[in-house]
């Protein structure tokens, strides 16, 4: 909010965003200003216009669908972009895209009070190939963390493919740590992670 917001109103939204978000849900309205999730690039949930470019930045990582198959599709973007957990509202769900300029930088899909009202869970967390290796990936994870902090969020879980080494690396780095609890999903062992916000 710090972008978009000065001053004395400013203040009040950092003391009181909890609230707000309080008062909406209890309105039935879940919806979350995810320009606030970073501080340097543009936030926005992606749509089917977005299919190709999604499909292009992830087809740079064919390490992450080596280790968590099967191999990316358009198709199986559309089938993610709608998937949500069984309890899971689709309003709680934002698949969103951080861009530079007009240029996808990274993807994300979060899922907010799941497993638990206190809890976002990170789905998918993917960088442009070329923004690799310069600390963007770790800034993005800090600037969520900081704004769930400011929504009321406590924690964040994830899951990684177990024996994936890039992504346990850079969770790790970015002070996850194991739950201790692991999940076979068939093709792949989900490995549980989450971190205090």
């Amino acid at each position: 909010m710090r972008d978009f917001v000065s001053g004395e109103y400013s203040d009040f939204l950092d003391k009181h965003s909890k609230y707000i978000i309080q008062i909406e849900r209890s309105k039935g309205e879940n919806e979350m200003d995810i320009r606030g999730l970073s501080v340097k690039f543009y936030v926005r949930k992606l749509t089917e216009d977005d299919v190709e470019a999604i499909y292009q930045l992830s087809v740079e990582n064919p390490m992450f669908f080596r280790y968590c198959p099967p191999k990316v599709t358009r198709e199986s973007i559309l089938k993610d972009m709608r998937a949500v957990p069984p309890q899971v509202d689709f309003e709680s769900k934002y698949y969103i895209g951080f861009f530079e300029k007009n240029k996808l930088i990274a993807i994300m899909d979060l899922i907010l009070g799941y497993p638990d009202e206190s809890t976002a869970f990170i789905g998918l967390f993917m960088m442009s190939r070329a923004e690799q290796g310069k600390g963007i990936g770790s800034n993005i994870i800090s600037d969520c963390s900081e704004f769930l902090k400011k929504c009321g969020y406590r924690k964040i879980r994830l899951a990684f493919a177990k024996g994936n080494p890039q992504s346990e690396a850079f969770w790790v780095k970015n002070e996850f740590i194991y739950s201790g609890i692991e999940k076979d999903n068939g093709e792949y062992i989900a490995v549980s992670m989450e971190r205090a916000v």
